[in-house]
């Protein structure tokens, strides 16, 4: 049986929210959001050095029949927790794998175990929303040129730069791709892309024609997936690689200068089964097949717990 009731454990960062509360999702489990952000003295020490997990994330008893987690930190919670709640922890644990019932790992982590899935791509649960939202969002699409390339941005972290120098770089090649192979184009920003950084963007490529989200209103995201004819990403997340990947048309990484090796190893085998090219400044059309593991993963999970 579905457990009467789930939390979903991880750090307030979109990238573990969507993870988690996508694998939930797709496994049809309600549940309820446990956010948290380690603050100091924790907030300076490893996980493992934490000597009450579950009190520096602010839980307590009565605990849920299933603990989902996602990253390091969450981790290290559910593991102190382990016999108090069945526990599911999403990325590499950074520990021993049999401290919980179920880990969803990806490839680049070479963990193996009776209790490890692997995940080709990152957990989310935006596949079953994809066909509402394109009937939303094509007719808000409709003065867009066809084939429609939808260009998601990132932004500047501890791994890649973006930039000002970079974005207009990026811009001019998008700009030339508009002129040259005759497309549409609708960009969006995500809350790390710095507000300089989205006013080059709309500096260039809205004179063009160009849809660039101005970061109010509905968030066109979503429907941005859906409608597209193929899509264009910056590589310094894998998160938005991965919802790319899930629909069916073909999926181009946009380089930044940086590196990072889970992100570029990720990448790769992207690349090795067809299903991502590298962005050349123009618009490159192959048959692809649409790439999700979220359901592979909550198959497993219910296979595991014998649900």
């Amino acid at each position: 049986m579905n457990p009467d009731s789930c939390w979903l454990v991880c750090e307030d960062l979109g990238g573990l929210r969507s993870q988690a509360r996508g694998l939930a999702e797709v496994a049809g489990i309600a549940a309820e959001e446990r956010l948290f952000t380690p603050r100091f003295p924790w907030s300076a020490l490893a996980p493992r050095m934490w000597p009450a997990p579950a009190r520096v994330a602010g839980l307590s008893a009565p605990y849920p029949g299933l603990l989902i987690g996602c990253g390091g930190n969450a981790a290290a919670v559910l593991a102190s927790l382990r016999g108090k709640a069945r526990g599911v922890i999403i990325q590499h644990p950074r520990m021993d794998p049999r401290r919980f019932d179920l880990v969803i790992t990806a490839p680049h982590d070479r963990l193996t175990g009776a209790n490890v899935f692997v995940a080709r791509t990152a957990l989310h649960g935006m596949t079953p929303r994809l066909p509402a939202e394109r009937a939303i969002w094509e007719p808000r699409f409709a003065h867009l040129r066809r084939p429609l390339v939808s260009v998601l941005v990132g932004g500047s972290n501890g791994r890649f730069r973006l930039d000002v120098p970079v974005a207009e770089a990026i811009a001019t090649h998008l700009r030339t791709m508009m002129r040259e192979d005759k497309v549409g184009l609708a960009l969006t920003p995500s809350r790390r892309t710095a507000p300089e950084v989205r006013e080059v963007f709309r500096r260039v490529l809205e004179p063009e024609g160009a849809y660039v989200w101005d970061m109010k209103g509905d968030n066109p995201y979503v429907g941005m997936l859906a409608c597209a004819d193929a899509i264009l990403v910056t590589e310094d997340s894998v998160s938005m690689v991965s919802e790319a990947v899930a629909t069916s048309v073909p999926v181009m990484t946009i380089g930044l200068p940086g590196k990072s090796r889970r992100i570029r190893v990720f990448t790769q085998g992207l690349i090795d089964a067809g299903r991502v090219r590298p962005y050349r400044g123009r618009l490159e059309l192959w048959p692809v097949e649409a790439l999700d593991d979220t359901a592979a993963a909550a198959e497993a999970m219910r296979r595991r717990f014998g649900w």
